[in-house]
């Protein structure tokens, strides 16, 4: 089985907006938490803190871990072709932005970033991480519907 470890950012502002990265790699598009895999003997927080720099063009501080999320993906459902189920851990922090601007990606494997409004997210075409992480922030009810 193969491991993937990755950590990404919860990113709001004072408009109740929260920060995506649109993810588009292979033949599959969409919005997802700005973050990815770590490098070989780095720090989580250091890998969300870059993701976020890299996908977004903001420089971020991290406030909070949200938590830690677990996934086997099977073989036949990933994204690359593979003969090994992905195990994937994803790190997920509350951060916020300290500078920088917003801007693309060029070269890797999101295109954009954009601002949405909360309200406007569950209509987005999006990845589960985005609704597991704005549970993790508080920021949409459980998935049970308790707040």
């Amino acid at each position: 089985m193969d491991l993937r470890v990755a950590a990404y950012a919860v990113v709001t502002d004072d408009h109740g907006r929260v920060l995506l990265a649109h993810w588009n790699e292979g033949h599959r598009a969409a919005w997802t938490l700005p973050g990815g895999g770590l490098e070989a003997g780095e720090d989580p927080e250091l890998a969300a803190r870059r993701e976020v720099r890299e996908e977004t063009g903001y420089r971020v501080v991290i406030d909070a871990l949200l938590g830690i999320h677990s996934r086997v993906i099977p073989a036949g459902q990933r994204i690359l072709d593979a003969v090994e189920p992905l195990h994937a851990l994803r790190i997920i922090y509350r951060a916020h932005i300290t500078g920088g601007r917003l801007r693309h990606e060029v070269g890797g494997t999101t295109d954009r970033a954009e601002w949405f409004d909360l309200a406007s997210v569950p209509g987005l075409h999006h990845v589960k991480l985005v609704d597991i992480g704005l549970r993790m922030a508080g920021l949409l009810p459980a998935a049970d519907g308790t707040a």
